[in-house]
């Protein structure tokens, strides 16, 4: 049976955190090359490599900073170059910080928006370019968050990067619609990945009150955010863009 991604080559910033892991392995899953880029020095992406190896598939890892336009510049070409024509982008890489408006520094601030906000321009921008000078057809997906839409006090720059990055995908669909090109968000809830599942890690006590404030009363595992950008991506898809795929379990009709 032939595989839905079978001759095509995704690139997904922030591939070594729980969420872009599980999207590397879920799209080489089905037969996709997978072209990775995070801050990681590049031993430590070699067990995510051997794995999609494992499943018959090409890898490649760049040690990239996505705030920085250039060098994500070159780690697309570089990608290009090892594994051929970039068909699909996940822009995934983020950082949070945990703090409300009066404590966080103008540097976190700032390093906030970079990563979340402008990396998640120059990562899109780099790879659609590729396509519309092939003429090409594509797919882009933000992974955003609901936090996009409900005010969160402790986490004021990821709010207003996420909101942010909304907007950027409304403006790229729009503009790359007549192309082929399809530009949507993943909006997750709370996701037992990351900075959250450190910190329920260490506080048990705090995830337990997390599922429970759900009102699916489950929390989301990164594989089943991995899906839902898969979906997104799916070949048949010529007329989902610009949208947002809401997934935090009725979290949001709480407000």
């Amino acid at each position: 049976m032939k595989k839905l991604f079978e001759q095509k080559t995704v690139l997904i910033s922030g591939g070594l955190g729980d969420i872009g892991r599980a999207t590397a392995l879920a799209f080489a899953a089905q037969g996709a090359q997978v072209a990775i880029g995070d801050i990681q020095p590049a031993a430590q992406a070699q067990p995510l490599l051997q794995e999609l190896s494992e499943l018959g598939v090409q890898g490649h890892y760049t040690c990239v900073d996505v705030a920085d336009a250039a060098a994500v510049d070159a780690w697309v070409a570089e990608a290009t170059a090892q594994l051929g024509l970039i068909h699909m982008v996940v822009a995934n890489a983020a950082t949070v910080t945990i703090a409300g408006l009066y404590h966080i520094t103008a540097e976190q601030w700032t390093k906030e928006l970079r990563i979340n906000l402008d990396g998640a321009f120059y990562v899109s921008r780099a790879v659609t370019s590729h396509l519309l000078s092939s003429q090409m057809t594509g797919s882009v997906v933000f992974v955003g968050s609901w936090a996009a839409e409900a005010v969160h006090p402790n986490i004021p720059a990821y709010a207003v990067s996420k909101a942010g990055m909304r907007m950027l995908c409304q403006c790229m669909a729009l503009e790359l619609a007549p192309h082929g090109i399809m530009v949507n968000e993943i909006a997750p809830g709370y996701v037992d990945a990351g900075v959250s599942r450190q910190v329920w890690e260490q506080a048990p006590a705090q995830r337990d009150e997390a599922r429970k404030k759900v009102p699916v009363k489950a929390l989301i595992t990164p594989e089943e955010v991995a899906q839902q950008v898969l979906r997104l991506c799916d070949p048949g898809n010529k007329h989902i863009t610009g949208s947002i795929l809401l997934m935090d379990g009725g979290l949001s009709l709480l407000r």
